[in-house]
């Protein structure tokens, strides 16, 4: 199994990062050790102190792709679901040329779901996306401000590796990230994180520390 992720793929994120737009997607990858489901902890690691959020829309790939053709690429989606791209800012932004795999590869650090089929979702274009902490919304969009929608980034990707049913791509986060914010909200042990995309449901991890 794949965890393909998309960076900075809402502008609103780009401008609070302080990146510029890009002009193709910015492609990277977590490991499968960061998988929990709905209602399992994130745990914290004692090696980080600005753990942070990340709602996302993730499309799962139901069949063998290959050099797909944009105008094709949501006939290879099984399903959609809601991930959260939980995020280690420091080793990603501070470590030595930035540790963006590891930063995000932490055990937990991939919570996903619930999955719902590709035909109950329609178009995944235009999805309300919602990330709330402790009650509180701290992120709220809508994937029609995706700089690179979900056909594009299937197509792009598949042109460098297969991807096989049971991969998933984490397409990207709107703005109103913790580490973005003035001061900085970073997650803790007793928080509840909860994201809800529309046509697909709730996500919902509660915050631990690592044990």
């Amino acid at each position: 199994m794949k965890i393909i992720c998309i960076g900075l793929n809402y502008r609103d994120h780009v401008l609070e990062t302080g990146a510029t737009v890009p002009e193709r997607p910015v492609v990277f990858n977590k490991t499968a050790n960061a998988l929990v489901r709905d209602g399992e902890p994130i745990r914290l690691p004692a090696v980080s102190q600005r753990v942070d959020y990340e709602a996302e829309l993730v499309a799962v790939i139901g069949k063998t792709a290959k050099n797909v053709a944009e105008a094709e690429a949501l006939d290879y989606v099984a399903g959609y679901a809601c991930g959260n791209d939980v995020s280690a800012r420091e080793w990603q932004r501070e470590a030595p040329a930035g540790q963006w795999l590891l930063a995000k590869s932490f055990d937990t650090f991939a919570p996903l779901g619930p999955v719902v089929a590709a035909e109950q979702v329609g178009d995944p274009g235009n999805l309300g996306i919602e990330l709330r902490l402790n009650g509180v919304t701290m992120q709220k969009s809508n994937t029609n401000q995706l700089i690179f929608p979900v056909p594009k980034l299937i197509a792009y990707v598949s042109q460098v590796m297969t991807l096989e049913p049971g991969d998933v791509i984490y397409t990207g986060t709107p703005g109103g990230v913790g580490d973005g914010r003035t001061p900085p909200v970073y997650l803790k042990p007793g928080d509840l994180v909860e994201v809800e995309i529309e046509k697909i449901g709730v996500l919902r991890n509660p915050v631990v520390d690592f044990s």
